[in-house]
């Protein structure tokens, strides 16, 4: 059964003085526990699929299916719900809530699912725990680095026990041992917790650890390539 089922999906643009198709026909399946990168030059359209794996644009034809639940013809309203409980998101620009702590941060979107305050208590700690900032819940954004920062993020993303996360460009602020170190914490969460993680990335580093890499090329997939047998 796949998590995701995409079927020839088309986006196209028309806000501009000629149409854009962003995306052209992307048909594409990934299965529970995959770690898979979707690559391509900058137009191609990354950004594009990425958002629509994750019901935050809907395409112009074309269907996404999420949990077997078809999410491109959802109301909006619908959709945010939708998210909220399916769905985990990590940004390049990490995107936590400058005046709440990292404890806060990650328990927010638990506090909007109404999730009682024992559990996000719990739940809080122990995300902080697995990656490694339990000793900084209460220190707010600021005077945290870049890698704690983005590990805070990964942390609020698997909050809220999404089928998967959707992490766009995660790599690119940070310097290689925060990188690596991240990646490591996701590779982890993949292996141990079975966690769902699908990239948009320009990042070598982020290519080389993906178990399959998708290659997208004028809203087209050009290649799709596995590598489970190496990690076999």
């Amino acid at each position: 059964m796949s998590l995701i089922s995409l079927a020839g999906i088309t986006k196209t643009y028309d806000h501009t003085a000629v149409p854009v198709r962003a995306l052209d026909g992307v048909t594409l399946e990934v299965a529970p526990g995959e770690f898979t990168a979707i690559v391509g030059p900058s137009g191609s359209g990354k950004t594009t699929l990425l958002n629509m794996i994750g019901g935050l644009d809907q395409p112009t034809s074309g269907t996404v299916v999420i949990d077997g639940i078809d999410i491109s013809s959802m109301r909006k309203d619908d959709l945010i719900d939708f998210r909220l409980h399916h769905i985990g998101f990590v940004f390049q620009a990490y995107n936590l809530i400058p005046v709440l702590t990292a404890s806060e941060n990650v328990e927010f979107i638990m506090l909007l699912q109404g999730v009682g305050k024992a559990e996000r208590s719990r739940r809080t700690l122990e995300l902080l725990e697995s990656v490694g900032l339990a000793d900084r819940a209460d220190t707010r954004p600021a005077q945290l680095s870049g890698g704690q920062q983005q590990r805070i993020a990964v942390a609020r993303a698997l909050a809220s026990h999404p089928s998967f996360v959707l992490a766009d460009e995660p790599t690119a602020n940070l310097d290689t041992v925060s990188a690596m170190a991240l990646l490591d914490l996701m590779e982890r969460l993949n292996h141990e917790h079975g966690m769902t993680f699908i990239f948009s990335t320009h990042d070598a580093r982020v290519i080389q650890r993906a178990h399959r890499v998708v290659t997208l090329e004028d809203g087209k997939v050009k290649s799709d390539l596995s590598k489970e047998h190496a990690h076999s």
